[in-house]
């Protein structure tokens, strides 16, 4: 393409994006160019993807206010700011929508000047970010862009989803409320004609979903705090409990460090130790947190709640009490054929067991 012609081109988008109506004889006089020429070009942009379109009402072509973005004048600090979120986000293998922020951290880059671009460039290569392990999300960008007109437009999905509570993959329909992306992975969360109540979703158990075109209506728009409440990270239960635990003071300063919960209170004790005080709604969620500091942590209140953490640990001594001396007898016992010389089950197997362990698992 000639210089000149791209020049036109160019000027050409320019007047488009104005935001008034052009009828083809005022764009041939604002290019000094005949009608011809003009219509050429406009279907040059229309091959490029451009949607420029005629206004019958208005009488005259303009291009869709929402392909452009309005130019931005950012500043320094914002630049470096929206560039690093992006390239963050861009580099989380496997989340949704990384290639999109890869591709916005590159185009945001690409139009700063030169010098700005130049110390950005030099603060993001000393600055990283390691993200804690997420759940597999490959080849869930088309499923995010369905869940997102869905919801732009009021329509409901049908979707096949795999549900580890019930064990078995289900089918529904689900008119969605809100995307979430909680600590290691993405959920939608809507009203399931099946449940015939709002329920959570983990996108990358969803193993088929299609667009329907049934719409739904809100009374009321869907707040997401209202949803949550006071549960504890995702699944409020429907009971409120109020927990109290002991945290001992080598995990104390770590546990005070994170707002967990917004209802969370802590006292501090002379010891060094920390009373975790905090409002929830369900007990499953929060237990499972608090086993993850094994003996450090002591539920004081409810009852419930220490009765679940110590049925957990129960189970949890009889299995490695039972895989310890499973394990602690065969040593035993090739111990005993070392000395003997003889196997399992020959003459000296008769002598008295040294070890106590005669008959246990792994003894034989």
């Amino acid at each position: 393409m000639k210089i000149s012609r791209l020049e036109r081109i160019l000027r050409l988008l320019t007047v488009l994006q104005s935001g008034r109506n052009y009828k083809p004889a005022e764009l041939a006089t604002e290019l000094s160019v005949s009608r011809r020429t003009i219509f050429r070009d406009l279907d040059m942009l229309y091959k490029a993807g451009i949607p420029c379109y005629y206004n019958d009402e208005k009488g005259g072509y303009a291009i869709d206010d929402g392909v452009f973005l309005p130019p931005l004048n950012l500043k320094l600090s914002e630049a470096l700011s929206l560039l690093l979120v992006a390239r963050l986000a861009g580099s989380s293998e496997g989340l949704p929508l990384q290639r999109q922020a890869g591709q916005a951290a590159f185009k945001i880059e690409s139009v700063l000047p030169t010098h700005i671009r130049q110390h950005c460039g030099l603060v993001l290569n000393a600055v990283s970010a390691r993200f804690a392990p997420q759940a597999q999300h490959h080849g869930l960008d088309d499923v995010m862009a369905l869940l997102q007109r869905a919801i732009q437009q009021r329509r409901k999905v049908s979707l096949v989803y795999g549900s580890l509570w019930e064990n078995k993959h289900i089918e529904t329909n689900l008119s969605p409320y809100h995307l979430h992306f909680a600590q290691r992975a993405w959920y939608i969360i809507g009203h399931s004609a099946l449940h015939d109540a709002v329920r959570t979703f983990k996108l990358s158990r969803i193993t088929d979903i299609n667009l329907l075109q049934q719409t739904y209506l809100l009374d009321k728009p869907f707040s997401l705090d209202e949803y949550l409440g006071d549960a504890w990270l995702l699944i409020p239960e429907g009971k409120l409990y109020d927990v109290h635990l002991r945290f001992a003071p080598h995990v104390a300063k770590n546990v005070a460090e994170v707002v967990w919960h917004h209802s969370q209170k802590l006292t501090w004790h002379r010891d060094g130790s920390l009373t975790f005080d905090v409002k929830v709604d369900g007990l499953r969620e929060i237990s499972w947190w608090i086993l993850g500091y094994g003996d450090q942590v002591e539920v004081l209140q409810p009852q419930p709640l220490r009765q679940m953490i110590a049925d957990t640990i129960q189970n949890m001594a009889a299995i490695y009490h039972k895989k310890t001396l499973s394990t602690g007898a065969i040593h035993a016992s090739r111990s005993a054929t070392s000395d003997t010389g003889h196997r399992p089950g020959g003459p000296s197997d008769n002598r008295p067991d040294p070890t106590g362990l005669a008959g246990l698992p792994g003894r034989r």
